[in-house]
């Protein structure tokens, strides 16, 4: 059986209630509820893969506006005792799915102005979002493999929180589309 995680009801609306093979979480947004969420599930049940999917902004503006899969992330919130940005005092600069695809930067806030996604570019991070540093060091933590993917939802500028509204039912039908294609059901 595999987990599929969503911090939002929202972002399953796609999805049927029951997906053969999958138990589904929905864990609420940002690092801290992300956390508290998935490791409850992990120590309950025993998974082969947690399947990540949610939305993102999108930073890098060669990436298109679609779903992409995730090969690392890092906390773009952070900074360790020597006030290095990204740099946690205890946990890995970055942490990673073992597979190929875009690097997101993580947060506890909702990125939708111009200035921070200036800050956040230059890491060379192509997405922004709230819980995938969280989900990739809970299942590294258990030892169970993680795949993540992630709808654009809106370019992490101003004016985002008005699109990200708009967006998310278009997201959450590319995210079933991924599933679909990558798991057949």
């Amino acid at each position: 059986m595999k987990l599929l995680v969503a911090a939002m009801a929202s972002e399953l609306a796609a999805f049927p209630e029951e997906l053969d093979g999958f138990d589904q979480l929905v864990t609420g947004e940002g690092k801290m509820q992300a956390v508290f969420a998935l490791t409850r599930a992990l120590d309950a049940k025993e998974y082969s893969e947690v399947v990540v999917v949610g939305t993102a902004g999108g930073i890098d503006p060669e990436l298109e506006a679609t779903a992409h899969e995730i090969g690392s992330a890092l906390q773009h919130d952070v900074f360790d005792l020597d006030g290095v940005a990204g740099q946690h005092v205890s946990l890995p600069a970055r942490v990673s799915t073992g597979r190929e695809g875009v690097l997101i930067a993580t947060g506890d806030s909702f990125v939708g102005d111009a200035g921070i996604t200036a800050v956040i570019r230059p890491s060379g991070a192509g997405l922004v979002d709230m819980e995938t540093y969280a989900y990739i060091w809970v299942a590294q933590q258990f030892g169970v493999p993680i795949r993540a993917f992630r709808a654009i939802s809106d370019r992490a500028e101003d004016g985002a929180l008005v699109d990200f509204r708009e967006a998310i039912a278009r997201c959450s039908v590319q995210l079933r589309e991924v599933i679909r294609r990558e798991y057949g059901v």
